[in-house]
Formats: C-alpha cells, structure tokens, sequence
C-alpha cells in the first residue's frame, strides 16, 4: 500500500521560506513522477511543480525562480523549497506519486501553508 506522508508547512511572514518534504512508501515502482500541487479556499487544486526519477522539473508560472522542486530517489522523498513567498501562496499542499507507467497516483492527506502579509 503506497503511503505519502507530508510535512514542513505552516505560518509564515510574506517574503519568508518554507521547505515541504514528503516521504513515500509501499511503491514498487522507481520510475515515477512526484510533485506537488496546492489548493486555495474556493479554488480548484493546481500544479505547482512536478520532477520525474530522472530528473526533470516542471513548474506553474505563478512560482518560477522562488519554488524549487528536489528529490532524493534512494528515499523516495521529495522536497519543495519555497522562497520569498507570497500571501497568495496561501493553501492547502498536497504531494502526488505517479506512476505513470502503470497508470496510478496517490495523494498525500496535504499540509498547510499560510502566508501573512
């Protein structure tokens, strides 16, 4: 059974960092994609950056040059590094597992960050 457990979110002054981790287990598979995606009140959830096994990175626009997206594959852990964050950053996170080579994700039960201005 795949578990993602989340952590790191909470309240922060606009213009701080946060570092969100989320560990995953139970995954058979190593090629995969991780990421996360945030949901604001009275909003639909959206991306906020994506990186596969291999690597590769993907980012909503709304977060480029502050956000960075790193994962440790021997941990199956990824991490999300927020900068100079903003009071519209404000929302619920959630971490995704993909295993796109056999069609299944997961979701983590999301962690919330909180931006004052």
């Amino acid at each position: 059974q795949v578990q993602l457990v989340e952590s790191g979110g909470g309240l922060v002054q606009a213009g701080g960092s946060l570092r969100l981790s989320c560990a995953a287990s139970g995954s058979n598979f190593s090629i995969n994609r991780m990421g996360w995606y945030r949901q604001a009140p009275g909003k639909q959830r959206e991306l906020v950056a994506t990186i596969t096994s291999g690597g590769s990175t993907n980012y909503a626009d709304s977060v480029k040059g502050r956000f960075t997206i790193s994962r440790e594959n021997a941990k199956n852990t990824v991490y999300l590094q927020m900068n100079s964050l903003k009071p519209e950053d404000t929302a619920v996170y959630y971490c995704n597992l993909n295993e796109f080579r056999v069609g299944r994700a997961y979701w983590g039960q999301g962690t919330q960050v909180t931006v004052s201005s």
